[in-house]
């Protein structure tokens, strides 16, 4: 009788060890394929499908601080491109600036005002002479907030006679702003100043 309550105790013992086992790689399993579905579905999200002339095309969502030098570049160059692009028409150039000046601090608007003062837009509408830019290249300090940048371009004025390259050399600093959709990449410009631009002080000449 004894030999059988030991089996019997010993048969009781091994199927706890042995429930205990399931009981952990149950749980095991499960905390397994929750963690790998967080994980698909955190994959799944990052796809972005957009319509493109009729055909979807993929595209993978990243975080801001993964592209944010791509992001300052590309505002520096809107910036630039708005404000300094121009044609002899003062809608235009209104306009043009209007772009700008949703970019960037007072600095920027200090700097047009002066320009307006020395009646340079109004020499560009009389002598019918374009300003177009090219951004060349833009040196960015990610290692300091506000984010330091100097900003390398080429300023192109059309006259119907000729056309004149300058060299245009700006710096300043950006600093994180709400997006909106007058400013897609959430940044804005202050302390802007134009370091290097030949005559730019000067009257436009025809």
């Amino acid at each position: 009788m004894f030999t059988q309550f030991k089996n019997i105790d010993t048969a009781f013992s091994h199927i706890r060890r042995f429930s205990i086992f399931l009981i952990i790689a149950c749980v095991f399993l499960s905390g397994f394929a929750i963690w790998r579905s967080f994980m698909l579905v955190d994959r799944a999200s990052a796809r972005i499908y957009i319509l493109a002339n009729g055909k979807a095309l993929e595209a993978f969502a990243a975080e801001r601080k993964d592209n944010v030098g791509v992001e300052l570049r590309d505002h520096v160059k809107m910036f630039h491109h708005y404000f300094f692009t121009m044609d002899p028409d003062e809608k235009v150039i209104t306009t043009n600036i209007g772009l700008a000046l949703n970019l960037a601090d007072e600095s920027a608007k200090k700097e047009y005002d002066n320009l307006r003062e020395r009646g340079y837009f109004n020499n560009l509408i009389s002598a019918n002479i374009s300003q177009k830019i090219s951004v060349d290249s833009t040196f960015l300090d990610l290692n300091v907030y506000p984010y330091y940048f100097k900003c390398f371009a080429t300023q192109k004025l059309i006259r119907s006679s000729s056309t004149v390259m300058r060299r245009l050399v700006t710096q300043g600093f950006l600093r994180d702003v709400t997006r909106s959709d007058n400013n897609p990449h959430g940044f804005l410009i202050q302390q802007w100043e134009t370091l290097e631009n030949p005559d730019s002080k000067g009257e436009v000449r025809p």
